[in-house]
């Protein structure tokens, strides 16, 4: 299940336009999880920056670091936050908070816990990140032996990055009702600032005109104990049938 339930935010840029907060912005939506299309929502929110967005001028803030090297960012504060980062190369183990550990210690042993939660958002850290988190809260919920997220993005590429997002969290549900004994539940997605760069336009558009195909189905081919141990080669993708590449350029 996606869930775009951000509301629409203003913004004038000479590189990306966004949803105005008028009354052309569509009202929150949600998903049912059905057998239709999910991502037609998705689609449908493009399609509606493109028609009706605002320019705004803006840039990503990225800096100047060790290629490779993007700071403080979501997985050191998902497993280490709190301690000090000195650089990539770095060895912190049993430095800082280990969120991740802890959600799942709460899955498994506190499954109605209303704070499984893990955060990226470390104002402290935010000087040395390359840029701050745009994926930057989840929260964990167990109902009924299946485990869902919520994700609230700050700010989200609809070309490039959202796409990413939304599988990335997908696949992390997976793996951690896996090693939880519980069943994927629904993924719900909150975005704050939605936005289309201006070079990826004609790109979306194309990718408009084409009709959603049917999901593929994700499967974990064995037993793995605990969220460390997870291969590469756990993971199998069934009836992926993906249209040709529509390459769009990251903007920095």
């Amino acid at each position: 299940m996606l869930s775009y339930t951000g509301s629409p935010v203003t913004g004038c840029s000479d590189n990306h336009i966004q949803t105005s907060n008028d009354k052309t912005s569509p009202p929150k939506k949600e998903l049912v999880k059905t057998q239709n299309h999910n991502e037609m929502q998705y689609l449908e929110l493009i399609q509606h920056i493109i028609d009706h967005g605002a320019k705004k001028e803006d840039r990503t803030g990225l800096n100047h670091r060790e290629v490779g090297d993007l700071g403080p960012v979501y997985g050191f504060q998902w497993r280490h936050f709190g301690a000090t980062y000195e650089n990539m190369h770095t060895n912190y183990d049993g430095q800082g908070v280990d969120q991740l550990a802890n959600v799942i210690d709460k899955i498994k042993n506190n499954p109605d816990d209303r704070r499984i939660i893990m955060s990226a958002w470390n104002p402290v850290d935010l000087p040395n990140m390359a840029l701050p988190p745009c994926h930057s809260f989840v929260q964990f919920y167990v109902c009924n032996g299946e485990l869902s997220c919520q994700l609230y993005q700050r700010s989200g590429d609809m070309g490039l990055g959202v796409p990413f997002n939304i599988a990335s969290y997908s696949l992390l549900t997976y793996m951690i009702a896996h090693v939880c004994g519980l069943k994927p539940g629904e993924f719900v997605h909150t975005l704050g600032d939605a936005h289309v760069y201006l070079n990826h336009i004609d790109a979306l558009k194309k990718q408009l005109e084409r009709e959603p195909r049917p999901f593929p189905t994700l499967k974990i081919t064995r037993e793995v104990p605990n969220i460390d141990s997870f291969k590469f080669d756990d993971f199998e993708i069934i009836g992926y049938n993906p249209y040709p590449t529509i390459k769009m350029q990251m903007a920095v």
